[in-house]
């Protein structure tokens, strides 16, 4: 709006942009205050208490800034390179090694593999090296309050951290993590945390802020909980030179497995798997400097996007992962 007032003058006055502006601000108080009342009533708190820890909260305008450059809205030639690096894979060896006992007993348990679980903390986190540097407070309240497209959401993120914070002992006003409120090592956002973490050390306590123990189990469980499915493939190349239209294999919900391995291959898809005719596939599409790649998405490929929905991020952690696997193995 501001924009269109000095590029517009003579549409939008000066007068009727600021009563938008205290209209806008009257409707974002009302909207706290139903939020208030409605996490009161439902964590059984008081009202005081909610409004008090809301009122410790800013509006970080470069979070809003930062949800509207999101890295998965690059081109995948540009994309991958961001977290396919020596360095992350060197690292990823190196904390493999340190936690190899750990990683060996989450696969036990949950069947996810530790090349996967080593590779989604490199790429959230390089190992626990950046865990973010925004207020969590701050994030969720300026997305839940002043970011329309997905306030809803954050909202609701919101008053799931309050409630995080209460159950776990958490200090609310120094917790720290990324533009979009996620924590620890593995960037869980306040309801996965509630729902996927695991005290995996034993020790009484959920810790996926400084416990990297804690932190393999969860995501670990984190997968299994999605239908990560041991020892399966997750994502194989595939070759497309009989394929005549593109559209209806790559169009759709952006992670969905739209067809299942036999619809791909009598649409002419080339690529090798023993799974079944019936397993759910999908061919995905990447942009490369020069043409496009090919890949068949498999279940646990899909698992991966319920980490990440971005198709691009489920891509990177698979190769990310199969480089640290053989730079391990040597």
């Amino acid at each position: 709006m501001r924009r269109a007032l000095l590029g517009s003058a003579l549409l939008v006055s000066p007068a009727l942009y600021a009563q938008e502006e205290i209209q806008s601000s009257a409707t974002v108080e009302a909207e706290k205050d139903a939020f208030i009342e409605q996490v009161a009533t439902e964590q059984n708190i008081p009202v005081s208490e909610v409004r008090q820890l809301l009122q410790g909260a800013q509006r970080n305008d470069d979070v809003l800034a930062a949800i509207q450059r999101p890295w998965e809205a690059r081109p995948w030639h540009q994309y991958h390179g961001i977290f396919l690096t020596e360095r992350r894979v060197n690292s990823g060896v190196d904390f493999w090694r340190t936690h190899q006992e750990t990683l060996d007993r989450a696969y036990a348990e949950y069947g996810v593999p530790p090349q996967i679980i080593v590779a989604i903390i490199g790429v959230e986190t390089f190992y626990g090296e950046y865990l973010g540097n925004y207020s969590v407070l701050d994030a969720l309240y300026s997305l839940g309050f002043y970011y329309p497209p997905r306030s809803r959401f954050f909202r609701s993120e919101l008053a799931e951290f309050i409630r995080l914070a209460r159950a776990e002992g958490l200090d609310i006003n120094s917790l720290q993590g990324s533009y979009a409120g996620a924590m620890g090592y593995g960037q869980f956002i306040s309801s996965s945390y509630r729902a996927y973490a695991v005290d995996f050390d034993g020790d009484g306590v959920r810790d996926l802020l400084n416990n990297p123990t804690d932190a393999i189990g969860s995501v670990a469980n984190y997968f299994a909980r999605h239908n990560w499915q041991r020892g399966q493939p997750v994502v194989v190349p595939a070759w497309t030179d009989r394929v005549t239209d593109m559209t209806d294999l790559t169009s759709g919900p952006r992670q969905t497995l739209t067809h299942d391995v036999t619809a791909l291959r009598e649409a002419g898809v080339d690529f090798v798997t023993q799974m079944p005719g019936d397993t759910p596939a999908r061919l995905f599409q990447f942009e490369e400097e020069q043409g496009h790649s090919y890949w068949v998405g498999l279940p646990n490929f899909y698992t991966i996007t319920r980490y990440n929905h971005s198709p691009l991020y489920a891509m990177a952690v698979f190769l990310l992962s199969e480089e640290i696997r053989h730079a391990y193995e040597r």
